[in-house]
């Protein structure tokens, strides 16, 4: 799957991905309008909304992206409808060619993890019948319990040919409390960096990328630079770009020499774009026209940092 990521994103010259990660502020008036029309104002009603969205950004844009990143939470909030709403994303990503990165951020152990694994990643058996359960392309994942964390997954990924992001430095302000802290002589951060390279050896594709990718947040350009040379092989997804601070001009080391190795996240600078004084001339009915448009000032963005 690795291979394919790395395709889609030569096809499209587009180092980005999208991140679906709708909430119900984000939706336009008239969508939630309908949805609630036929479902009323139920946990039914707001998951149609959100699927509606989003098949109205993906239409517009999958054509000029690689990739889609729906966040789990943002559907799990509805419960059991929110679950189909994120599966009925997952498939009609993938029936349009993209590669659908499930952010879950899962990590546990044993059976839990495998079933974690199975569950997003592989097939279940059941009687003579084995079946999908969401059935991503990718998953970040949540190294904090070590490789009995992680190992499973990545069996996985060797069976089913698909692949993780490892959370290895993170984003988020806090993040440091934990991921910056020193150990033997080096921050946490580089050593969970240099597991992510071991775990990734056994999995390296025909692309010369491994199916063991790492996040690295776009607010530490530093820290990323550094890890760019721990992880050779791995593919960073790169979050917090846009909305979060993370400006282009400081990803140019996130990439590796062969223009490669990146993959930058937008979410709701991209889906909620209509909602920006920029593109606000859209209104809320060309919401996904917006959202179009948002995605290209990005490709353009990214690309000329990267000189190309």
């Amino acid at each position: 799957m690795i291979d394919r990521l790395v395709e889609n994103i030569k096809k499209t010259n587009a180092p980005i991905v999208v991140g679906l990660d709708p909430m119900l502020a984000y939706v336009p008036e008239h969508i939630k309008t309908e949805a609630y029309r036929e479902y009323g104002e139920t946990l039914e009603g707001a998951a149609d909304a959100i699927w509606q969205f989003n098949k109205g950004i993906v239409d517009a844009t999958y054509d000029i992206i690689p990739a889609v990143k729906p966040q789990i939470a943002m559907y799990e909030q509805f419960g059991i409808p929110g679950l189909i709403a994120f599966k009925k994303t997952v498939d009609y990503c993938k029936e349009k060619g993209l590669v659908v990165i499930g952010d879950i951020k899962r990590g546990d152990i044993g059976s839990t993890s495998t079933a974690y694994a199975v569950g997003h990643l592989g097939k279940v058996q059941v009687g003579y019948n084995t079946y999908a359960g969401f059935d991503e392309d990718f998953v970040t994942v949540n190294p904090y319990l070590g490789t009995d964390g992680v190992k499973p997954f990545v069996d996985v990924c060797k069976e089913e040919n698909k692949g993780i992001f490892v959370l290895v430095k993170t984003s988020n302000p806090s993040s440091g409390e934990f991921q910056d802290k020193i150990v033997d002589g080096k921050p946490l951060y580089e050593l969970v960096g240099r597991m992510v390279d071991t775990w990734g050896s056994e999995v390296i594709g025909k692309s010369g990328y491994s199916a063991v990718g790492a996040v690295v947040g776009a607010t530490y350009p530093e820290m990323g630079r550094v890890l760019r040379d721990i992880m050779p092989k791995s593919y960073i997804l790169v979050p917090g770009y846009g909305a979060q601070g993370g400006k282009a001009k400081d990803l140019v080391h996130y990439f590796n020499e062969d223009g490669l190795g990146a993959i930058v996240n937008s979410s709701r600078g991209i889906i909620a774009a209509y909602k920006q004084d920029k593109y606000a001339s859209f209104g809320p009915e060309a919401y996904a026209d917006a959202s179009r448009q948002a995605v290209v000032d990005m490709i353009e963005d990214i690309n000329g940092a990267l000189g190309r």
